[in-house]
């Protein structure tokens, strides 16, 4: 293996050019995949999922101490909980229109092009996606810390300091 500057290998600097490159699709592949959930298969949770790769890629190109550092899991907490919360607003916009939890009651008969046009479904989709994307995310990170011997010798250091 051919070593370069500052320790970094050949195999390193291939796995990060690889995670820099799917990084950008995995993003927008998943984001596409919640938006469109509802006049296509796949959906909230299914983008949700991808999304949350990114921070498997981001992992495997730069390590643990960067990806905590870009992506905070205390705003991916809070994420999820908001993400919870629309759904089941959502969920009541039917019980306050007077017909059952989850009613697509913004339906609006079928009118193709029109954004809301498969109702409550669309939005509903959405929170799940947002929901998926930040839970999936807080439990990644939260195994890759497990995994990372290097996150718990930086998170020492940064105690000692």
């Amino acid at each position: 293996m051919k070593h370069f500057k500052k320790g970094i290998t050949e195999k390193d600097t291939i796995v990060r050019c690889g995670a820099d490159r799917f990084l950008p699709f995995a993003t927008v592949f998943g984001i596409y995949i919640i938006l469109f959930g509802t006049v296509s298969p796949g959906g909230g949770f299914q983008g949700g999922v991808i999304v949350a790769s990114a921070a498997i890629l981001l992992y495997l190109g730069y390590g643990y101490s960067i990806t905590r550092r870009v992506i905070s899991s205390e705003t991916l907490r809070v994420g999820e909980a908001v993400g919870a919360s629309l759904y089941v607003f959502l969920g009541l916009a039917g019980l306050v229109a007077g017909a059952n939890f989850c009613r697509n009651i913004f339906f609006n008969d079928g009118q193709v092009g029109d954004l809301i046009s498969a109702g409550t479904i669309t939005f509903m989709g959405y929170a799940v996606g947002f929901k998926v994307l930040t839970g999936i995310g807080f439990l990644l990170l939260l195994i890759l810390g497990l995994l990372a011997p290097e996150g718990k010798e930086e998170d020492e250091k940064e105690a000692a300091k």
